[in-house]
């Protein structure tokens, strides 16, 4: 008879089957629960985070933009303080160059002064004096170097300012060079989103980049270099202002020098000519004194030659008159008489001759006096001619340098202009 085969392993009843059957039923119930719960945690999880999510890229959009929007004020500020440092780097350039003009144009006047000192000082005998004019001439000297001293302080100062303006224009240039690298920056970050390409996972992201600044010290370096830009231009400006006064300061002084030397030396040659004239006219009285004593003179040795002949007839007579014979030779009235002729015509004689070498006396003080007049005649004119020369070369101050054209040449100083008689006298002794 057959065997039946029986697997083996162990039993179980039908309880431990309901009972397994109950508690698989049990436990997936529980899972599911779980798993519902799981769900319904998970999908609030979800919608958290992506609520989250999108605020905070909304936040930080806002705050990209909000930075963008700051530094974007910062670059404006600084394209608006840039603009003005230009422009005033431009205008004290300009004035900076005036003021080298206004130094280069004090060579002249210089030179001129220096030139007229150096012609008066062809001046000869008692006109060698330190009158007003070679006072005012030392002065306006002194005046011109003072202007170029002050100039030249004035040039310095605003070549110094410069170089400051230039130093700050660089730091603000340099500001504003890297707040447009930022903005170009945030406004990349601010334009990506998740169909964005590029984007990618970066080794931590988070850290803290090398050379980071806190806010307050990137704005507090903007306004730094915005108000040390500021002052800096309000410097120049104050610079500017004093150096255009400088030069227009100098300019009034040095042409109120100017007249004062050229009232002086017009003065000066009214004196010259007035002496001269004086001189001329004291001259001619001598010339005519001159000749009216040579006539005295030439009367008084005419008058001796009579004397003399006068003498000669008297001694004759006497003479004559001692080879009278005998008793005829008596000393009656006659031989009184020419014995008193003679005695008179021999004092006549000697007050004559006196008289005569007194005249001549007189003739040589006047020839001496005359050769003294004619000598400081010449003098006068020598000196008028050089403050003339001296007044020709200052034309050059009263006209623009390069517009000058001088009137007279070297060979022939009246070839442009008909002077006095006086003048042309004057030119001829010189």
């Amino acid at each position: 008879m057959a065997t039946l085969s029986v697997k083996p392993g162990q039993r179980f009843t039908v309880p431990d089957w309901h009972t397994n059957s109950h508690l698989i039923s049990a436990d997936a119930e529980r899972q599911r629960s779980a798993s519902h719960q799981v769900r319904q945690e998970a999908q609030a999880l979800r919608n958290e985070t992506n609520n989250q999510t999108k605020w905070d890229e909304h936040d930080n959009c806002t705050r990209l933009a909000e930075r963008i929007s700051s530094v974007n004020r910062w670059k404006e500020t600084l394209d608006k303080c840039l603009a003005d440092i230009d422009v005033e780097i431009d205008a004290l350039a300009k004035v900076k160059e005036a003021a080298e003009r206004a130094l280069q144009a004090k060579n002249l006047p210089l030179d001129v002064s220096i030139e007229c000192l150096t012609l008066r000082e062809s001046r000869r005998a008692i006109d060698v004096v330190r009158d007003p004019v070679e006072e005012e001439l030392h002065k306006e000297v002194k005046v011109i170097d003072k202007a170029k001293r002050e100039l030249q302080q004035r040039v310095n100062e605003a070549f110094e300012q410069l170089c400051l303006l230039e130093e700050a224009r660089q730091q603000l240039s340099c500001d504003h060079q890297r707040k447009m690298e930022a903005l170009e920056i945030d406004r990349v970050c601010l334009s990506l989103n998740v169909n964005s390409p590029n984007i990618s996972f970066k080794v931590n992201p988070t850290r803290v980049p090398d050379g980071s600044t806190a806010l307050d010290e990137w704005e507090q370096n903007s306004q730094c270099n915005k108000e040390h830009a500021e002052a800096e231009m309000k410097a120049s400006t104050e610079l500017r202002e004093a150096t255009l006064l400088a030069i227009a300061q100098t300019n009034n002084e040095l042409e109120a020098q100017r007249v004062a030397t050229e009232f002086a030396l017009r003065k000066r040659m009214r004196d010259l000519e007035r002496a001269y004239d004086e001189l001329k006219w004291q001259e001619q009285n001598t010339l005519e004194e001159i000749a009216e004593m040579e006539e005295e003179i030439r009367r008084l040795e005419e008058d001796l030659r009579r004397k003399t002949q006068d003498v000669k007839v008297a001694h004759t007579r006497l003479e004559t008159r001692a080879y009278r014979p005998s008793m005829e030779l008596c000393r009656d009235q006659v031989q009184y008489g020419l014995t008193d002729e003679v005695h008179q015509l021999e004092g006549t004689i000697r007050a004559l001759h006196q008289k005569l070498a007194e005249a001549r006396d007189a003739l040589d003080a006047l020839y001496r006096q005359l050769h003294r007049i004619r000598t400081d005649t010449g003098h006068k004119a020598n000196s008028l001619v050089l403050d003339n020369k001296c007044m020709d070369s200052r034309r050059k101050l009263a006209v623009p340098a390069e517009k000058f054209v001088p009137e007279v040449n070297t060979l022939n100083r009246t070839a442009n202009r008909v002077l006095s008689p006086l003048r042309n006298g004057q030119l001829e002794r010189a």
